[in-house]
């Protein structure tokens, strides 16, 4: 386990033909060619090989669809957890508008982002971008600017010391890059989006962070569960040499008022179907349900019928 300090589009994409089932559920995500689509596919997917029949439904962010899932609009969503600990609380862009019925399904694999530039540009480490033209504003999609703020603070920069252009997420910010518009954009490692971007212009390199504990802390003022993760050179588009990049972690996530049998069996899925999650989306292939499940969440608790599974399984710990 590893520990750290602390509205929805019309369209419903079916992910697969579930088999026969007295039980259907939703999984709010973002729109396609972002992480948390193609994650929950891969959940979807896995939900479907066993017999609990689920659809995706993209919306542009979680901004959007934690509050649906909070509210009992859809069984479950995948995110990160700091912006469901913000959105149970009611904090930050969710001012004043508390979810205190979201729950924890399970941790998954951590999210891995980086700020990317061309593979034959100037730009060697994000203090070179200092001056230049880089995505900004992120209307919707607010969760993104503490973390540029958490990777700019690393070198000392805030985000008044580049030319912002503004975008409205960050697949709009993927876009602006591959047109010219600006110097570096945002994203996870291992999004669709960033493979095009890679090979729209001809190769990228994301820009690393010296993993260092002067870094992790001026990280988590921004971003509380911001941590460190390796990546190997070639493990992801973009990755020229082992390095560390900005991390924290992901989950599915529920309401409290979903059946606990429904959720006992979404966490039993997330444990033991590891080979359908990992063949539909390949940064599955970093997660391991032994020791990432069950975690420090902070200010979120788990589902009962999630802790029902993991004490089953031997994995659960107060």
């Amino acid at each position: 386990m590893r520990s750290f300090i602390p509205a929805l589009a019309t369209g419903v994409a079916i992910v697969a033909a579930a088999p026969a089932t007295a039980q259907n559920v939703g999984i709010a995500t973002s729109n396609p060619g972002t992480l948390f689509h193609n994650i929950g596919t891969a959940v979807a997917n896995a939900a479907n090989e066993e017999g609990l029949g689920a659809t995706i439904q993209p919306s542009t962010s979680p901004n959007q669809y934690i509050p649906l899932v909070g509210s009992g609009g859809i069984e479950f969503g995948v995110a990160n957890l700091q912006e469901v600990n913000y959105g149970l609380e009611g904090v930050e862009w969710f001012e004043g508008e508390p979810s205190e019925d979201l729950r924890v399904v399970g941790l998954i694999m951590p999210l891995v982002a980086a700020i990317f530039v061309r593979e034959d540009s100037e730009f060697h480490s994000i203090a070179d971008l200092e001056g230049e033209r880089m995505v900004d504003g992120y209307t919707a999609q607010q969760t993104i600017l503490p973390q540029l703020d958490a990777m700019y603070a690393t070198v000392g920069l805030t985000r008044d010391d580049f030319e912002a252009v503004n975008v409205s997420s960050v697949v709009a910010g993927a876009d602006a890059f591959i047109e010219g518009d600006v110097a570096g954009f945002y994203f996870a490692h291992g999004a669709g989006k960033v493979r095009e971007a890679d090979s729209a212009v001809g190769g990228l390199r994301a820009l690393p962070i010296e993993a260092s504990d002067e870094n992790l802390a001026l990280m988590q003022e921004h971003w509380p569960v911001a941590y460190f993760e390796e990546l190997a050179q070639g493990e992801m588009p973009g990755v020229l040499e082992d390095a560390h990049f900005f991390a924290y972690p992901q989950l599915v996530f529920t309401h409290a008022g979903v059946d606990d049998e429904i959720v006992h069996e979404m966490a039993r899925i997330l444990h033991a179907r590891t080979d359908v999650l990992a063949d539909t989306f390949g940064p599955f292939a970093r997660f391991d349900p032994e020791t990432h499940l069950v975690g420090d969440t902070g200010v979120s608790e788990y589902h009962p019928g999630a802790i029902a599974y993991f004490e089953e399984a031997g994995l659960w710990q107060e």
